[in-house]
């Protein structure tokens, strides 16, 4: 971290597998801790950085475990930033509708929230396609917040 400007700048790039979830956890939490986060909003950036990964996993690499997940963490100006990239089939969330909660708990469903979750976690979500076939998500925390 260089405390003259305030900014930190770490990535981490795993395998697509369930298997590295708590790496993608611990390396989240540190830099959100080190960023100067409370334990309770550490806590949903952690959720939504994991919902994100899942999601990935799961639905871009149909659970393959031979493609790759970047995640860079960035914290400026207040700004805490993850945009995390893969190569994996593509998917707009835009298309996915906000859930009916009350029927969630009432049909007892499991799963299917993750995008309801991180838009709920964080200030700020863009999905997009880069150039060479990647996606990539960006979450946003604002410290102030």
């Amino acid at each position: 971290m260089n405390s003259s400007n305030n900014i930190l700048e770490q990535e981490l790039v795993v395998k697509s597998t369930t298997d590295n979830l708590a790496l993608i956890r611990e390396f989240t939490r540190t830099a959100a801790e080190k960023s100067g986060f409370s334990e309770e909003t550490t806590g949903k950036i952690i959720l939504a950085v994991d919902e994100a990964c899942t999601n990935i996993i799961k639905h871009a690499y149909k659970n393959s475990s031979e493609g790759e997940i970047n995640i860079l963490v960035k914290f400026e100006d207040g700004k805490f930033i993850i945009s995390i990239t893969d190569e994996g089939l593509h998917f707009d969330p835009m298309q996915v509708p906000e859930p009916d909660l009350q029927e969630f708990v009432k049909e007892k469903r499991v799963g299917g929230l993750g995008i309801y979750l991180i838009r709920k976690m964080m200030d700020e979500v863009r999905y997009s396609t880069l150039t060479g076939n990647k996606n990539q998500v960006v979450l946003v925390k604002y410290l102030s917040r």
